[in-house]
Parts: C-alpha cells; structure tokens; sequence
C-alpha cells in the first residue's frame, strides 16, 4: 500500500495508510450526477462495466461518466487576472490537474485519518512497535526525525502538499 505525507514551512507533514485515488463525476441512466473515488481510469471503466457502481439516489448501476467542469483558480470577481506570482504561475495542463490531485488528496487524508501534529514520529514508533492499534495518521516531524523513522523502519512517505493559493 502506498502510504504518503506533506511538506509545509520547512517541516514534514506525514501520513500513512492512503492510496494515490481520483476523483470522477458519475453520471446515471436516469440523469443523476454523482462523485466517485476510483484508483485509477481503467479501475472506473472496470467497476462501471461489472456493474459496481450504482447511483445513491435510484440504485441504477448503467452509469457513465458526467461532465466535469474545469477547476479555474483565482478567478475571483474584481480580482487582478495576472497571476500573483508569474515564475511559479503552471505553464502546463498537466502541472494544474497534478497540484489538483495534490489538493484531492490532501482533503481526503485530512477527512479520514487523525492529525497528530508534532507527535507524528512519537505515535507512528507506536503503530509501527505495537504499542497502538494500527490507525491512519498524519502530523508533522522534521527531517532528522524523518530520517530516524525511516532508519528504524517505519512505514510513511512524505506528501509535497500544495498551498491554499496553489491550483
């Protein structure tokens, strides 16, 4: 399982226990449009064609992606259209639908895992030795501490996690 964490103000931001998901507008037979996590395109195409997908609202499993609307960032009404910093302004689509992904992510750790803060390397030692039960978390730890987590073998991976006026 890949496993990931955050990096902000020159400290790390780790979590565990989370897998890389996307995020797809659904669309039913009967019009209804809904949100759906898949691991990957093909993974949506596979579910979808085995019927295992079904609308919440009717149950309707013939379901095909919906339209999705771009996300525009910084398209705020009477705000200046020139980006706030034009270096670091993205100069691919790509770049955009990654710091997207980034901002995805980043929601679904935060809504399904315990933020520990600065306790991060104190609590994953505990997971890690047995002395908690296994539990998704995510915190912060320096990068020496990263360093002593990783030499003693505890599993995490670090998230480069995208700021509020990213994307």
């Amino acid at each position: 399982m890949k496993r990931y964490s955050k990096l902000e103000l020159g400290k790390r931001e780790i979590c565990s226990n989370f897998r890389a998901m996307i995020v797809i507008d659904v669309q039913c037979s009967n019009g209804h449009v809904f949100e759906g996590w898949f691991k990957d395109n093909a993974s949506f195409d596979e579910q979808t064609e085995a019927g295992a997908v079904s609308c919440p609202e009717c149950g309707d499993t013939h379901c095909t992606r919906g339209l999705m609307a771009p996300r525009l960032g910084g398209m705020r009404k009477g705000k200046n259209d020139s980006a706030p910093n034009a270096a670091m302004a993205p100069q691919d689509e790509r770049f955009t639908e990654y710091v997207e992904a980034l901002h995805e992510l980043k929601k679904h750790v935060e809504e399904n895992s315990d933020y520990v803060g600065d306790r991060f390397p104190e609590e994953a030692r505990k997971i890690h030795y047995g002395e908690e039960e296994p539990r998704a978390i995510h915190g912060e730890a320096t990068p020496k501490e990263a360093e002593e987590l990783h030499d003693e073998g505890v599993d995490f991976t670090r998230i480069p996690w995208p700021g509020k006026s990213d994307a």
